[in-house]
């Protein structure tokens, strides 16, 4: 009999790209599966998250936990795990159903019209999954970016990083010329708020992502992708591991996404349109 998936990761094929030392190679590498949470309380809309789906349960009570809904196990009355899957698009959700014991719902139906009510999105239920996976625009691409290049970005990335020397708590997020020049470099302490930093000054400094590429000292997540591809980026260097949806989505909208790039060598998770010139 057939062993069902593992909820946890799926296994890419993936292409070793060497930098430092010889050694191409084709090969599978697992990746860790990233996908959108929509967390119910009560029938009523709460939160999206993006997790891994599996230990669903205990994600459930350790989430109404921290968001003050329960304060013992025995609070939750049930727990309904709902997959949900979408053809045109790449990913698929969950709807997690939280149902608390009765003197508990009223707090929770107040907050989840608080959150609701804060919240510009007005986002819920399947409807907020469908919005995580939206279709993203597709890239067109005229670029080529050489393995040097790419080892010169890594080892010149240090030089852009003046927080992160003092700090080491920062990520970083650095725009690139063809040839591996880093052109502008962003900090911060939230990888996804250095990505947005750096888009913001190429945005006002006038220069067009589409001429070159964006490298990353973070864990590549889809929202990663997701910005890089909306700033008409072609090309996103990250220096660690991408999750399923991350490459999932590059590979519909047409962005080489390389991944766990170190001085010796790095991934190409895709390439959709042969950027990277081997």
């Amino acid at each position: 009999m057939q062993s069902p998936p593992d909820p946890r990761s799926i296994t890419l094929p993936v292409h070793r790209l060497g930098l430092a030392e010889a050694g191409d190679a084709d090969l599978p590498r697992t990746v860790p599966i990233e996908a959108p949470i929509a967390i119910e309380v009560g029938g009523f809309g709460y939160a999206v998250m993006m997790a891994t789906p599996a230990d669903l349960e205990d994600y459930a009570l350790g989430f109404a936990l921290a968001e003050g809904l329960i304060e013992r196990a025995d609070q939750m009355e049930a727990v309904d795990a709902v997959p949900l899957e979408f053809p045109d698009r790449a990913g698929e959700g969950r709807v997690l159903r939280l149902w608390l014991s009765p003197d508990r719902a009223g707090l929770a139906l107040d907050r989840a019209r608080t959150r609701l009510g804060e919240s510009s999105c007005g986002l819920c239920g399947m409807d907020s999954i469908e919005a995580v996976l939206a279709p993203l625009p597709r890239l067109k691409a005229d670029l080529a970016v050489t393995r040097e290049a790419i080892a010169g970005a890594l080892n010149a990335l240090s030089e852009h990083q003046p927080l992160g020397r003092a700090t080491g708590a920062v990520h970083a997020a650095a725009f690139c010329a063809p040839d591996g020049t880093i052109v502008l470099a962003r900090e911060d302490v939230g990888r996804h708020n250095a990505l947005d930093k750096l888009i913001g000054a190429l945005l006002r400094e006038g220069l067009d992502p589409a001429g070159g590429f964006i490298l990353l000292s973070a864990r590549c997540s889809y929202e990663l992708v997701e910005k890089t591809v909306r700033a008409g980026c072609p090309l996103l260097v990250t220096i660690s591991a991408p999750t399923s949806l991350a490459a999932q989505r590059a590979e519909v909208a047409g962005l080489a996404l390389v991944s766990l790039a170190r001085r010796d060598s790095a991934l190409v998770i895709c390439d959709p349109q042969d950027v990277i010139k081997k």
